[in-house]
């Protein structure tokens, strides 16, 4: 059965909702305060989480913003994000269903832009970057929290191969330089970035997937035949668990003639 990557996404991550609310790697770290913070000086009066997941930005957003426009292509993440909003008094949260690379807002609709852990899974990583930039206002902040590849090709190839095996959704895991490169022609200048290091724990990681155990098997393959350069970069360890870097970029809606 061949399906539209975008099927596949919604496949992946539509049952799994409950588990994206609850993991720990989502709903907690220092990039989720650091991004409130940001929101907190700029007191948006629409703010834009695209991928939003288990809500967790839209959720941190809502505090500071006068409106939070939450975003993703799975209809049961919209639902438990629109519940959890209910439950804990967030009337300001709303929802859509679209891709980022086809966002249905009016050009400049919004003063504050937030992407978390969801580029990766774009099919079309600078049409979506475009899009973010067409619908946020000239000079507005945008912030981009995504897990990025290593500049070491070995150490790339064995990060796309596990991420893969683990999610069909996956589609790359860019370099730092890749970033700076794809903001620039989508339209932003990159005013701060920061990197930061955090353990996947494995049966956390495969859990929130429903990895098959054919697929769990082969990553555990490829974690023990990795190289001692492989091994040390991402600090494999007994049980499979190991550790990746996220970049946190802010980066602001160039201004006509802006570069």
């Amino acid at each position: 059965m061949t399906r539209s990557h975008d099927a596949i996404v919604n496949a992946q991550f539509g049952s799994q909702a409950a588990a994206y609310l609850s993991s720990s790697v989502h709903s907690t770290g220092e990039d989720l305060d650091a991004l409130a913070q940001i929101c907190a000086e700029v007191r948006p009066a629409r703010a834009l989480d695209i991928g939003t997941g288990g809500g967790h930005v839209a959720y941190r957003l809502a505090q500071h913003a006068q409106t939070v426009v939450a975003v993703d292509l799975s209809s049961e993440m919209l639902k438990v994000v629109a519940e959890t909003a209910r439950q804990h008094g967030l009337s300001n949260i709303e929802t859509t269903g679209a891709p980022a690379e086809r966002l249905p807002f009016e050009d400049a609709s919004f003063d504050l832009a937030a992407c978390r852990y969801s580029a990766h899974h774009w099919c079309d990583w600078d049409a979506g970057l475009r899009e973010v930039r067409r619908v946020l206002k000239p000079g507005s902040p945008a912030i981009f929290i995504d897990v990025i590849s290593p500049a070491v090709p070995a150490c790339d190839t064995h990060l796309q191969a596990i991420e893969l095996l683990r999610d069909p959704s996956h589609v790359r895991n860019y370099s730092e330089s890749e970033w700076a490169a794809a903001l620039v022609r989508a339209g932003f200048r990159a005013r701060r970035a920061e990197k930061r290091r955090i353990r996947m724990d494995f049966a956390s990681w495969v859990g929130r997937m429903r990895t098959s155990t054919a697929h769990q098997t082969a990553i555990r393959s490829l974690q023990q035949l990795a190289s001692v350069q492989i091994a040390t970069y991402f600090a494999i360890e007994v049980d499979g668990s190991f550790s990746i870097d996220i970049l946190q970029v802010e980066a602001s809606a160039c201004r006509a003639g802006e570069r």
